[in-house]
């Protein structure tokens, strides 16, 4: 069984076969995710996508509240490595690994990525996740619209697509269809949008854009979890 839970901005937490996978943790400091207590947040992976705050700023507390193994670019692991968290598996772009939980393997991002302190970020990037008798997922990241992501469509059969879509600092609305277009996905769930009044998004609007186009959209309330266990039609 595996199950997605929604903490905010790009923040989710996979659950599959007993393993919490948990995805760029930007939750304290999201006013629209204040009900949510992070430590009682469970973690054994944590991705990072790229250096921003607003993607990574509870990764150090609830790695080192629960000793989870981070897992990101060669450069971000070596940052966390300077505060004491060296449980990490460093990637880069192109790289896969077969960790307990199935497949990562690291694609392309169009964005920028520093670290809080100024430092340098590498380069952001997203993550195709093959879960071990699971679904195949697309998280995308921070990211422009890229060509690109017909590589994945080429190369993966997805169960869910996890897109950026709140524009003015990533893709927007149409932008994220033709990335689901682009990567073969049927079934959407948006994230970066509404935290900041630059990417605040017309939910209604957003649904029906892709419900026109065939793809099915949905945009979680921070805090709730779905079932994930179905299959690409």
């Amino acid at each position: 069984m595996t199950n997605l839970t929604y903490y905010g901005q790009s923040c989710f937490l996979i659950e599959h076969d007993g393993i919490n996978i948990l995805l760029d943790p930007f939750i304290s400091g999201n006013e629209l995710a204040e009900h949510i207590d992070i430590d009682t947040i469970p973690a054994d992976f944590i991705l990072l996508s790229h250096g921003h705050q607003d993607h990574i700023l509870d990764a150090e507390p609830i790695a080192k509240r629960t000793s989870a193994k981070i897992i990101s670019t060669f450069e971000i692991v070596n940052w966390f490595a300077s505060k004491g968290i060296e449980h990490a598996h460093a990637m880069n772009h192109g790289g896969a690994y077969n960790f307990e939980f199935g497949c990562v393997k690291v694609v392309t991002a169009v964005h920028s990525s520093s670290l809080p302190d100024g430092s340098y970020g590498g380069n952001p990037c997203g993550f195709v996740i093959s879960l071990k008798n699971g679904p195949t997922l697309y998280y995308s990241g921070d990211t422009a619209l890229t060509y690109d992501m017909k590589l994945i469509g080429d190369q993966y059969d997805l169960d869910l697509a996890l897109l950026c879509l709140g524009d003015n600092f990533t893709m927007g609305i149409e932008d994220a269809l033709r990335a689901a277009e682009f990567s073969g996905a049927h079934r959407i769930i948006g994230m970066h949008f509404d935290t900041f009044p630059p990417i605040k998004i017309d939910h209604d609007a957003a649904i029906s854009t892709f419900k026109n186009a065939g793809r099915d959209l949905s945009l979680m309330k921070i805090g709730e979890s779905k079932d994930i266990t179905y299959q690409t039609e």
